[in-house]
């Protein structure tokens, strides 16, 4: 079986690509919509079809690529029947089976983060990918979508746990760089539900947390119910081939600094920042042009409309509504720098000017 392990860097999130090796059919669990066009290429360049995207549960810290992978590669989206989303092609319920080629996939409820969390075991039970429910030496929270200490509990002690100790678990998440656990480690070091540990325990453990709420949960909550379909229909553009860029689900072209760096020759830069700014501790992009944000709709037209243009301010934001201005104003070529200035310099690239 084709295995690989992907990752999201603003969102720690794992995507997980399952093949087969004879008849090149796909799934891909737990997509990122940021990631959609990487994980589209991976599946090209490896020779697959996409049959489906499996939804572990409905995420709340990023928006899943379900939707705008349908859209580009005609897979179809599961979800379990309890996460209430709406626009899925398959529902899943305890015991269902998701077939690609000769291998399959076998769905177990684990609610307990939220009331419609999933874990899919391979056949050969060689492998679980637990979602939120079970992480390396932890487990996701359980204070909203209908999260429930005592359920987490029983989901991973009762089936999780019942799974060979050899069983290799794969998180949705790690915030520390740690990919894989397997049953036998969990069962015996995990801190808060390992053997040792009571209900009891764990409830009041997972009670005392007191976290924040992830940034994006008013975004993708609902958007995710939707399996990531934007409220504005709209038809898909082509990818841009003048650099490899990565579409937010903000629906902008985001271009990474060391991207933007390879490319300099052929396109135009416009920083977008006050001039006081330009001049800065933070410095700016050699060759750039300064047209404050507040005049950029007014003074387009000193742009060349044949060249790429990517708009960059200080962390992203203000150049993200300039990147709308010139796509309004009839510009086709254009991209934001993903996190700004900032990001620039913490990536040691070269600047005008500036400060260290």
């Amino acid at each position: 079986m084709i295995f690989r392990q992907l990752f999201d860097q603003q969102s720690s999130t794992y995507t997980y690509l399952l093949g087969d090796g004879e008849t090149r059919e796909a799934v891909l669990i737990d997509p990122v919509f940021e990631q959609a066009r990487r994980d589209a290429a991976l599946v090209r360049e490896l020779g697959l079809t996409l049959r489906w995207t499996i939804e572990t549960h409905i995420h709340a810290d990023h928006v899943t690529g379900a939707w705008l992978l349908k859209e580009r590669l005609g897979s179809r989206i599961a979800v379990g029947a309890a996460t209430g989303a709406e626009g899925a092609d398959c529902y899943l319920h305890d015991g269902d089976e998701i077939a690609f080629g000769t291998h399959s996939l076998r769905v177990m409820t684990t609610p307990g983060h939220t009331s419609g969390c999933l874990t899919v075991v391979c056949d050969d039970l060689s492998r679980a990918f637990t979602g939120d429910c079970l992480l390396v030496r932890g487990t996701g929270r359980t204070d909203f979508q209908g999260g429930d200490a005592a359920q987490m509990y029983r989901s991973v002690r009762e089936r999780i746990f019942a799974l060979p100790d050899s069983c290799l678990l794969q998180p949705a998440h790690d915030y520390r760089g740690l990919t894989a656990t397997s049953v036998g480690e969990e069962r015996r070091y995990n801190p808060r539900l390992g053997d040792e540990i009571a209900l009891g325990d764990f409830c009041g453990h997972m009670a005392n947390l007191k976290l924040a709420h992830p940034k994006q949960m008013d975004v993708a909550v609902p958007a995710n119910l939707r399996c990531g379909r934007p409220e504005q229909d709209a038809p898909l553009e082509a990818d841009p081939a003048w650099a490899p860029l990565a579409y937010t689900f903000a629906g902008i072209w985001e271009i990474a600094p060391q991207m933007l760096e390879e490319h300099l020759a052929q396109l135009d830069i416009v920083d977008v920042r006050e001039p006081t700014e330009f001049t800065g501790p933070l410095g700016h992009i050699e060759g750039a042009k300064l047209i404050p944000l507040g005049e950029l709709q007014a003074r387009a037209g000193e742009l060349a409309r044949g060249r790429p243009v990517v708009t960059v301010c200080r962390a992203g934001s203000r150049s993200a509504q300039g990147y709308n201005m010139l796509r309004q104003s009839g510009f086709s070529r254009v991209a934001n720098l993903a996190g700004g200035m900032l990001r620039w310099r913490a990536e040691g690239l070269p600047v005008v000017g500036g400060e260290g």
